[in-house]
């Protein structure tokens, strides 16, 4: 049985949430506070993490930094704070994604099936891979250890900026469009914010690129999507 912890301080919606995920088989508990929630994302064999940004003691930008610092579980953030800002700095923070207040708890948990199902693939392919690396350019990509060098160096990348980069890689020279992207990585074609790719572009040029506004790797083609040159 999947096991969810919701770090929600408001109890009445923390509830909510477990009742949806219990009626579809997950085991879940509820912290109320940042802090105890935080030593318990970091100490339980969680498989997805629901957050909250408001919270007591330590906030959810905090927490998210952490987990992802020590953890590739993966994280949905749902918060009252809807402001874009907020989201392209809890995308920026390694969360998988940014559902806002009120919500539809069972949109919820459709989108945590989708992020289980897509991360239970990826686990499965760093075993069965075996066209492990791509290099071009200087970029040697590893797929089975999910490591990235540019010209010898390391680059730390989240989940979702070491897949989206994955994707474009393994594409070269090819349009994709924004809603393509989001479709393979997030694995959802309706639900969403497409602003969510370009957030997640704009992270990854800034780790790679040397000058982010002529970038050498990964082309905007404008109306239409991204490009990832190879020459």
């Amino acid at each position: 049985m999947k096991k969810v912890l919701i770090i929600e301080d408001e109890q009445s919606i923390a509830e909510l949430e477990r009742d949806y995920l219990e009626i579809e088989g997950f085991e879940t508990d509820i912290e109320l506070n940042g802090r105890t929630g935080l030593q318990r994302a970091l100490q339980g064999n969680y498989a997805m993490i629901i957050l909250d940004v408001m919270l007591p003691e330590v906030d959810g930008f905090e927490i998210c930094r952490t987990i992802r610092n020590n953890s590739d579980v993966p994280i949905i953030i749902v918060s009252a704070k809807k402001e874009d800002i907020d989201k392209i700095r809890g995308l920026g923070l390694g969360a998988d994604d940014y559902m806002t207040k009120p919500f539809s708890p069972a949109e919820l948990v459709a989108r945590i099936k989708s992020h289980l199902a897509r991360y239970n693939r990826l686990v499965n392919q760093r075993v069965d891979d075996h066209n492990e690396e791509l290099k071009i350019k200087g970029l040697v990509i590893n797929k089975n250890s999910r490591r990235v060098y540019l010209n010898g160096q390391e680059i730390q990348l989240t989940n979702k900026e070491f897949d989206l980069l994955v994707f474009l890689a393994e594409n070269p020279e090819r349009v994709l469009s924004k809603e393509q992207i989001f479709e393979k990585i997030w694995g959802m074609n309706t639900w969403g914010e497409i602003t969510t790719v370009a957030v997640h572009i704009r992270k990854i040029r800034e780790k790679m690129e040397e000058d982010t506004s002529n970038p050498q790797y990964i082309e905007t083609v404008w109306g239409v999507g991204y490009r990832f040159k190879v020459s």
